[in-house]
C-alpha cells in the first residue's frame, strides 16, 4: 500500500510542469518582497499584514493548486453545475452585502469576519471552466447563429453583472478572455469582421449613453495637458505620482531598502509596477515584463500541446486572463490606459486574486499532466 501511495505521488510530480510553477512561484516571491520592502521603508498605508496576507494566499494558493492538477480537467469540466453556481451566488450577494474600499467605485468585496474575499476573482476561474465546456460541447456549429447567440449570452452574463458592480476593469477582463476563446475555438471571419465594424458603434453608445462622467474624465485626462494641471488633485493625482515614481528610479532603481522613494494610493496593488521602476529602475521593470510573458509563453504552449479542444480552450482562457491583466495594468501606470483597478498578475497585493490564480494555474497543469490516458487520477476516460 505504501510502496502504491509512492509511486502515485512519484508520477503525479514527474508530470507536474515544474516550469510554470517555478515561473510562478518566481513571480509571487517576487511580490512579497516587494510588499515587505514598502512596509521596510515606511510608506504610508502598506502594513505588515500585506506582505503577510500575500504570505498566506501564497500558500493556500499553492496547494489549491497542487490538488487541482491532479485532477483530470474533464471531469471538474463535467461538476460545472457545483462550482459554477457557487460562484455565481457570491458575486450576486455583493449587490446586498458587498464592501467598497475607499477611492475605488465598486462594491466587490465580501467581509468574512477579519478578511474580505473577492468573488469576482474566483468568478473568472469558473468562467473559463463553463465557458471552455460550453465551447468544447458546441464544437464545429459555433457559427451557427443559435449556438452563437447562446454563446453570446455565457459571455455577456459575467461582463454585465460586474460592470453593473462598477468593476469596469473586471468587465473589461471578462470580455477580452470571451473574445479570445471564441476566436481559438474556431469563431467564423465574418463575425469576426463584424464584431470589428460594431466598435465604433459601440463605443459611440458606450460614451453617451452608458458611461458616467467620471468615467469620461478618465479616459480625456491621458490626451489633454491642461486637464493633467488642473486634475493634479483629482482624478490625476495617482497616475501623475505613478509616473514619477516610474521615472525616479532610472536605470537601476534607489533599492529596495533605505532608498528614495515616491508614494502613491494604491501603490501596493495597482500602481505596484510605479514602485518597481522606482526600486529597480528600468531593468526591473523589464525583468517583470519579461517574467509575466514567459509565463503567459508557457501556458499558451500548454494549450498547443494539449489533448483536446477542451484542454486548449482551458489554457488559452488561463493565458488570456494573465494577460489582460498584465497591460491593464502597466498601462495604467504608464499613463496610457484610464485607471480601471486591475491588479498585476502573482505581483500585486491580493489574496483572493492569488489563491485565484494559481487555481487557474492549477487547471493548467491538470492540462498539461493528463495529455496521456494512462497519467488519469481520480477519473477513468471511457474507450
Amino acid at each position: 500500500m505504501v510502496k502504491k501511495i509512492i509511486k502515485t505521488a512519484f508520477e503525479y510530480i514527474k508530470r507536474l510542469d515544474k516550469i510554470l510553477i517555478l515561473l510562478c512561484a518566481a513571480a509571487s516571491s517576487f511580490g512579497i518582497l516587494l510588499l515587505y520592502s514598502m512596509y521596510s521603508n515606511d510608506f504610508a498605508n502598506v502594513d505588515a499584514k500585506y506582505y503577510q496576507t500575500q504570505i498566506a494566499a501564497l500558500c493556500i494558493g499553492f496547494g489549491a493548486m497542487l490538488a487541482v492538477a491532479a485532477i483530470n480537467y474533464k471531469f471538474i469540466s463535467k461538476i460545472w453545475f457545483i462550482y459554477a453556481p457557487a460562484a455565481l451566488i457570491l458575486t450576486l450577494l455583493l449587490f446586498v452585502i458587498g464592501e467598497g474600499v475607499e477611492g475605488a467605485d465598486d462594491v466587490n468585496w465580501i467581509r468574512v469576519g477579519p478578511i474580505t474575499i473577492q468573488p469576482s476573482e474566483l468568478l473568472k476561474d469558473a468562467f473559463i471552466m463553463t465557458f471552455a465546456t460550453h465551447l468544447n460541447k458546441v464544437g464545429k456549429d459555433i457559427n451557427r447563429l443559435p449556438h452563437f447567440l447562446l454563446l453570446c449570452l455565457h459571455g455577456m452574463i459575467p461582463v454585465a453583472l460586474i460592470a453593473k458592480l462598477g468593476d469596469d476593469g473586471t468587465a473589461l477582463v471578462f470580455l477580452f478572455i470571451f473574445v479570445i476563446m471564441m476566436i481559438i475555438a474556431g469563431l467564423g471571419l465574418r463575425y469576426i469582421l463584424l464584431g470589428c465594424a460594431a466598435v465604433p458603434a459601440v463605443i459611440y453608445f458606450a460614451w453617451n449613453y452608458l458611461m458616467q462622467s467620471h468615467h469620461k474624465a478618465r479616459i480625456l485626462v491621458l490626451f489633454d495637458p491642461l486637464m493633467q494641471e488642473e486634475q493634479i488633485n483629482g482624478i490625476w493625482y495617482q497616475q501623475y505620482w505613478g509616473r514619477i515614481a516610474l521615472g525616479s528610479g532610472k536605470m537601476t532603481g534607489t533599492g529596495l531598502f533605505g532608498g528614495d522613494y515616491v508614494y502613491t494610493s494604491f501603490i501596493q496593488n495597482d500602481f505596484i509596477f510605479a514602485y518597481i521602476g522606482n526600486a529597480l529602475g528600468f531593468v526591473g521593470c523589464i525583468a517583470t515584463v519579461a517574467l509575466l510573458l514567459l509565463i503567459c509563453m508557457k501556458i499558451y504552449l500548454n494549450s498547443l500541446q494539449a489533448k483536446d479542444k477542451l484542454g486548449q480552450l482551458i489554457c488559452v482562457g488561463v493565458f488570456s486572463m494573465i494577460l489582460i491583466h498584465s497591460i491593464l495594468n502597466i498601462g495604467m501606470v504608464l499613463a496610457v490606459m484610464p485607471v480601471i483597478g486591475i491588479p498585476l498578475p502573482f505581483i500585486s497585493a491580493g489574496g483572493t486574486s492569488t489563491v485565484s490564480l494559481y487555481l487557474a494555474v492549477g487547471l493548467v497543469l491538470s492540462v498539461y499532466g493528463h495529455r496521456e490516458r494512462k497519467h488519469h487520477m481520480f477519473y477513468t476516460e471511457k474507450d
